[in-house]
């Protein structure tokens, strides 16, 4: 296992070691995974796409998977300073950053705080930009109640509402069950090995973190992928608005996709990762239709 060390918890005098891996060769992607999975969500990625010619590096956010688990710093200038270190360290260029969910979240504010140094494309999956809560000057977000109750849910039975959590993120209802029972217990599981702490820290971190300014500093290639049934980020608080904020990004929504839709839409994710990367062009893109009131073009894949 291969590990970066950071020393940038000083309140905690603490080092944190972060797990990430690191295998094929190529344009370096490099995956950031979403709340409350780890790198290991993105197995059905790297194994298509180190095929496809490419080096793809995925790594745990501090407090999941194998990273170590601090008490502190789980803002999103700490984790994204995370971030920043893991591209330094590996001296990465032209890199191809994809953030889903939570993971978005770094993926704008590295450009907020960094620049965007040493990337030269992003994807952003299911993400929670531009800015999750509904405030005065935020209105299309969504209610603090609905925050509130995650975080009374993690502290009272932290294992019962991932096991919710993970039907909605899935969208599984009576009639539609797109992952099966084991499948979905597996990622039940790597959620459950995280921090609780991390856990709770992140879930505040993601739905009061503004990404507005951190959106509009982006300035290379993007990609918004975003599915219409998404029940945990829902398309018309993130992607949509997301892309009224990068008017020149390409937008692909897919049809009935749910919030996991790294596993659901694989096959049209992956093909769309490929086919942008190369071509700065999603494969879905060429489905094209108006978005209304946005006055923009987006993609749908079934």
């Amino acid at each position: 296992m291969s590990f970066i060390t950071i020393n940038n918890n000083i309140a905690e005098n603490e080092t944190v070691h972060l797990h990430y891996e690191d295998v094929g060769f190529g344009q370096p992607i490099v995956f950031v995974h979403g709340w409350p999975l780890s790198g290991d969500m993105w197995e059905y990625q790297v194994t298509e796409l180190i095929q496809q010619g490419f080096r793809c590096i995925t790594y745990d956010r501090r407090g999941f998977g194998k990273s170590s688990r601090p008490w502190t710093g789980y803002d999103y200038d700490t984790l994204t300073e995370d971030l920043y270190i893991l591209l330094e360290t590996l001296q990465l260029e032209d890199v191809v950053l994809v953030g889903f969910s939570m993971g978005g979240g770094e993926v704008a504010r590295y450009f907020g705080k960094y620049g965007g140094k040493r990337v030269s494309k992003v994807v952003l999956a299911s993400s929670v930009t531009p800015y999750m809560l509904k405030t005065s000057d935020n209105p299309e977000g969504a209610d603090k109640e609905i925050f509130d109750k995650m975080l009374v849910d993690i502290k009272h039975d932290r294992i019962a509402f991932l096991d919710s959590f993970g039907k909605q993120f899935f969208s599984i209802g009576m009639l539609n069950h797109p992952v099966s029972t084991p499948l979905l217990e597996y990622y039940r599981t790597l959620a459950s090995l995280a921090s609780p702490i991390a856990t709770q820290q992140c879930a505040i971190s993601f739905a009061s973190t503004d990404f507005r300014k951190d959106v509009q500093a982006i300035n290379v290639p993007v990609l918004i992928i975003h599915g219409d049934d998404d029940k945990t980020v829902p398309i018309e608080v993130s992607g949509r608005r997301t892309h009224n904020l990068l008017p020149d990004a390409q937008m692909v929504v897919y049809k009935g996709g749910p919030h996991g839709l790294f596993y659901t839409h694989k096959d049209a994710l992956n093909k769309d990762l490929v086919s942008f990367i190369h071509t700065g062009v999603a494969e879905g893109e060429p489905q094209l239709q108006p978005v209304g009131a946005f006055d923009n073009i987006v993609g749908e894949r079934v």
